[in-house]
């Protein structure tokens, strides 16, 4: 028997299913980083990406810092060049012992090969060349092959000046390297090497002997030599 509270049906009619709840919602996945691009610094621990350019000082194969480097280099060496002369003091000044290591490595000449060898016009060399004849660092005698021609010569007092002022330097460059480290000093060998062979200039031979004071290339059999 119906409860009277209950609504009455429609003949014919089942009644009402009960309502179906709704699926709870399913969260976005997580989004998937892209890639870095190729070249993007990696980014350090903290996060923060680290530039390449903020790493590194001038670039080792930078032209300007590699000319500053040869510059500051150049200077010391001249001013080693300069200290050396001191051990003949008054004696000659650095264009005029120039003058007798052209000599020295390349044996009698004209007075115009030294003055090609040396950059400078004759008249030049003909004015440092008269000093040097008057301290007797240097002499004229006759071309054997042509008495027309005169050739200058270094005097055994000239040879012994451009040794002493050789061993010099020899010994204060020793001194400076000698404060490098091994690792250092290979690394040096090489640069030095490749900056003479690109500039143009025979490698300075190994060994104790100094064929090449103050740098100059000894084209010729050195007189005495042979």
């Amino acid at each position: 028997m119906a409860d009277p509270a209950d609504p009455p049906r429609r003949a014919g009619h089942p009644p009402n299913p009960p309502a179906t709840p709704n699926p709870p919602a399913t969260p976005n996945p997580p989004a998937t980083p892209n890639p870095p691009h190729p070249g993007t610094p990696a980014p350090d621990q903290a996060g923060s990406v680290q530039s390449d350019e903020s790493a590194t000082d001038p670039a080792p194969g930078d032209v300007d810092a590699v000319t500053h480097a040869v510059l500051a280099a150049s200077r010391v060496l001249v001013g080693i060049s300069v200290r050396a002369l001191e051990v003949v003091p008054d004696r000659v000044t650095l264009p005029q012992y120039r003058l007798l290591v052209v000599l020295d490595t390349h044996g009698d000449a004209k007075l115009v090969e030294v003055a090609e060898r040396l950059g400078v016009n004759p008249s030049t060399a003909m004015r440092m060349l008269d000093r040097l004849i008057a301290a007797g660092l240097a002499a004229r005698r006759s071309n054997p092959a042509s008495r027309r021609e005169t050739l200058l010569r270094l005097t055994p007092d000239g040879r012994r000046l451009v040794d002493e002022v050789s061993a010099a330097r020899r010994r204060e460059i020793t001194t400076i390297v000698e404060r490098l480290p091994p690792e250092q000093r290979a690394h040096l060998v090489t640069a030095l090497t490749a900056f003479t062979e690109a500039g143009g200039e025979p490698a300075d031979p190994v060994g104790d002997a100094e064929p090449y004071p103050l740098g100059w290339s000894d084209t010729h059999t050195r007189p005495g030599d042979a």
